[in-house]
């Protein structure tokens, strides 16, 4: 009789916070357990238990050396040229077109190569330290924010040939930012690497169709997904005051931004709306700018003053875990805001899936949406019910927002259908049947 209990290592950048990967990590994590299995972790930054984890501070994508070299290697830049040029004094004098900015200084090379090296042999360890019998890739050998770990992990199960479950959530051409380079040898070998024990799962169909015609790989889609077997909980006394907290007044409405601040999000679509609704309403959005800088931040600032619309920033008072802010004001979870939302604005023009979609159906809330591709392509088909408008706010998207928050009723009918929607395409139950065949196909019997 073969076991039923397997050992597994998800490994990434970061397992920390509540960035995507990490999210979707932790839900595949509460899947596999429930199926039986034990899983580990190798990260930069990892906030899981410290007995089933292996940190190791140069796989941290925001790692002092790992910024560095993302400095260099996404630059576009003549001044890394030149540093390069510099590097060749033999060649100097030959004509000069040999030169772009898509050459690289050799000492970045020895760089990569030599964190590469020690992180491939912490990988080692790792899997001797757990007994591990599968690896689960999130993202680490997807979107290359740290160079050397998507090569250590490509030269280890090259090595090893270790039954790989390689999990896709952004790939480099998807962000303008990669596209121009000098590290496109290290793309085509391991962002995402070809070896014969790696089965690929990405999160839409969309880059499936991109992975098979840039690649030739072929792969599986498993979508975003939430426990819509579980409803959420009832909201407690401790949420009567989150709507005071933010300063949203009796007889006004609550808009919900729940995203980070950055220009993919298209935060102006909501502050617009708002403006164009004419109604007494404030905007919140739940999170700060993250690692892309503040720019973004002030534009919607500017803009948001430009229009008259009050928005409130509120990631101090909302985090993972209920508390208190060190000037004594009450920290609340995202499933504490949700319920008291009159309208979720969720107007982005990029998203690898829509994990603030899934939220806001997960917590019976009405959604504005942008019709983003993915959203397009593997969400609106099912039949969900929002006010969504495609690239700019028209007057039939105002209309729209205008009846279902006058209208609670219906309001309701579509949360409750969108529900159910959900549960059948993004439940963990529609996860678990996905990973069980997964799994089987890595350990070639059936568990």
């Amino acid at each position: 009789m073969t076991p039923s209990s397997h050992n597994i290592g998800f490994i990434s950048t970061r397992f920390a916070g509540t960035d995507g990967v990490s999210l979707e990590t932790e839900k595949w994590a509460i899947v596999l357990e429930r199926m039986g299995h034990k899983c580990f972790y190798f990260a930069g930054e990892c906030d899981r238990d410290p007995n089933i984890s292996h940190v190791v501070e140069e796989a941290f994508y925001r790692h002092q050396e790992i910024d560095k070299l993302n400095q260099i290697a996404y630059s576009g830049s003549w001044t890394v040229t030149q540093e390069a040029r510099k590097a060749h004094p033999e060649i100097a004098q030959l004509h000069k077109d040999f030169f772009s900015i898509y050459i690289r200084p050799p000492q970045m090379t020895k760089r990569v190569t030599e964190i590469k090296e020690y992180l491939k042999e912490e990988l080692y360890k790792f899997a001797h330290k757990f007994d591990l019998e599968i690896l689960i890739i999130e993202n680490a050998v997807t979107i290359p924010l740290n160079l050397p770990l998507g090569l250590a992990i490509t030269e280890f199960i090259a090595e090893t040939g270790f039954p790989t479950i390689a999990h896709h959530h952004d790939f480099h051409w998807e962000r303008q930012r990669f596209q121009v380079n000098c590290v496109g040898d290290y793309l085509a070998t391991a962002f995402p690497p070809s070896l014969p024990s790696i089965r690929h799962v990405v999160i839409n169909t969309i880059q499936a169709r991109e992975i098979a015609s840039r690649h030739g790989l072929t792969s599986r889609v498993i979508p975003n997904v939430m426990d819509f077997d579980s409803p959420p909980p009832a909201s407690d006394s401790y949420t009567q005051t989150v709507r005071s907290d933010f300063g949203i007044g009796s007889g006004e409405y609550f808009f919900l931004q729940p995203t980070r601040v950055i220009q993919r999000k298209g935060i102006e679509h909501a502050i617009e709306i708002v403006r164009r609704l004419n109604i007494p309403a404030k905007l919140v959005i739940t999170h700060a700018s993250g690692d892309e800088g503040n720019d973004y931040e002030q534009r919607v600032r500017e803009y948001a003053n430009l229009l008259g619309v009050t928005v409130r920033f509120e990631s101090d008072q909302v985090q993972d875990e209920r508390g208190t802010t060190k000037d004594g004001q009450k920290i609340y979870t995202l499933g504490d805001v949700y319920p008291h939302a009159d309208l979720v604005t969720y107007p982005s023009s990029i998203e690898g899936f829509g994990n603030a979609f899934l939220e806001a159906v997960y917590y019976h809330r009405p959604i504005l949406v942008n019709n983003y591709s993915i959203y397009e392509v593997d969400i609106k088909p099912k039949g969900f019910r929002v006010v969504w408008f495609d690239g700019y706010i028209n007057n039939n998207t105002l209309a729209m927002a205008k009846h279902i928050l006058e209208n609670p009723d219906q309001a309701k009918e579509w949360a409750d259908l969108n529900y159910q929607l959900a549960k059948r395409y993004f439940s963990y139950t529609m996860l678990e049947l996905r990973l069980k065949l997964l799994v089987e196909d890595c350990l070639g019997y059936q568990v």
